[in-house]
């Protein structure tokens, strides 16, 4: 049998392929990047030797046990809470907005029976169903807090009015009326020890997956494979015959020093004045270590051009049309499956990846198991 084409190094790629490799089924994993990983690859700092997270940082996070203990197999993960400070005008908060977010905001010493009742008093009530980010903002934590905190940064991040954006963005950052400063609500929060790329390396090594690097997917390929899994942009796999799909992409400048430059991984600017949106410190992502120098990469957002790398999905209405058009292309696709936060065209955080190319290799492996059957029968038939 031939083997299947697995577009795509990244998550995505990288489990499926590992899934069907484990079931028997042989691979081969192209990736038209020089390395594995995709926007997760980790690499050594030749001039500090911190670990830095190349296309911007990566901490995982999930409260789904089988995403846990599959991770668990491929590397070493040390628990690492991510806690975000806000730089604006008035001072540095802690976000989410927390009990302590509120309390030093307001000068108020609230409980959380008490801070719940005020930040409820500020939000406009009028607003019964928002429909879009500024909407669901003014409703959740009023006008004063939406602007301290996230309308310059919403502006900035994604180049549009914030009321042009859907309200999904905001449900998913939580307002927590205790003092727990940690970004996410996850069970388990953790970094691979030894960076992402180990974890990346580790899922590829197997005798039944070969692995080619610097090779983009050329739609002659489809013809050469029993299937093919698809991770890349769903536009470029159809020629953007509908257009280019909406995308913010991000860009770093560097600065190098000595000590600790900014006493946290990760600290966000909202304020419009300020141009970049945050800055890490990628020493802080691996808290083990002990580093003399440290390197500080701030981060500004732009619109996606055509060479650069797409980050996150803008999904405006205009984006969501073109998507119904590239979604019925691919329905009517052979031989092909579209996954991940590319080919799927959504925003999603690692966890959701892997556990959404673990459901989707249970699914592919029948299907290949019977194809398999198919081809034996038809050749046995001929004989």
């Amino acid at each position: 049998m031939r083997p299947v084409l697995i577009v795509g190094a990244g998550f995505s790629g990288s489990i499926v392929a590992r899934q069907l490799a484990d079931a028997g089924v042989r691979c081969l994993v192209i990736d038209s990047r020089d390395h594995v990983g995709g926007n997760c690859f980790t690499e050594r700092d030749t001039a500090t030797g911190i670990m830095v997270h190349r296309y911007g940082p990566h901490i995982f996070h999930t409260s789904n046990p089988e995403v846990w203990d599959y991770v668990q197999r491929f590397g070493e993960w040390v628990p690492h809470v991510n806690r975000v400070k806000a730089s604006i005008a008035k001072g540095v908060f802690g976000l989410p907005i927390n009990l302590h977010t509120i309390n030093q905001f307001f000068g108020r010493r609230f409980n959380p029976t008490e801070a719940q009742q005020f930040v409820a008093s500020l939000g406009d009530s009028s607003i019964l169903s928002p429909q879009n980010f500024e909407e669901q903002a003014l409703k959740m934590i009023g006008r004063e807090l939406y602007e301290a905190f996230f309308r310059g940064y919403t502006i900035k991040q994604w180049g549009c009015d914030p009321t042009e954006l859907p309200a999904s963005i905001l449900q998913r950052l939580p307002i927590r009326f205790s003092y727990n400063d940690s970004y996410y609500n996850s069970r388990w929060q953790a970094m691979p020890r030894h960076g992402y790329t180990e974890v990346f390396r580790q899922l590829l090594a197997h005798p039944l997956i070969e692995l080619r690097l610097s090779t983009p997917w050329e739609p002659a390929m489809k013809s050469e494979f029993r299937h093919v899994v698809y991770t890349g942009p769903v536009d470029a796999y159809f020629g953007h015959s509908h257009g280019r799909l909406g995308y913010r992409t991000v860009f770093w400048e560097r600065t190098d020093g000595t000590g600790d430059l900014q006493g946290n991984a990760v600290i966000n600017y909202p304020e419009l004045d300020v141009p970049h949106t945050r800055v890490h410190e990628h020493k802080h992502f691996a808290p083990w270590e002990e580093h003399e120098r440290s390197v500080l990469f701030t981060e500004y957002s732009r619109e996606t051009s055509r060479d650069d790398i797409p980050y996150y999905p803008k999904r405006l209405a205009a984006d969501k049309e073109m998507l119904a058009g590239y979604e019925a292309l691919a329905s009517a696709e052979t031989g092909v499956s579209f996954i991940g936060r590319l080919a799927t065209y959504r925003y999603l955080d690692m966890h959701q990846v892997i556990a959404e190319a673990l459901d989707f290799s249970k699914c592919l492996l029948p299907i290949l198991e019977k194809r398999r059957r198919s081809v034996e029968a038809q050749a046995t038939g001929e004989n």
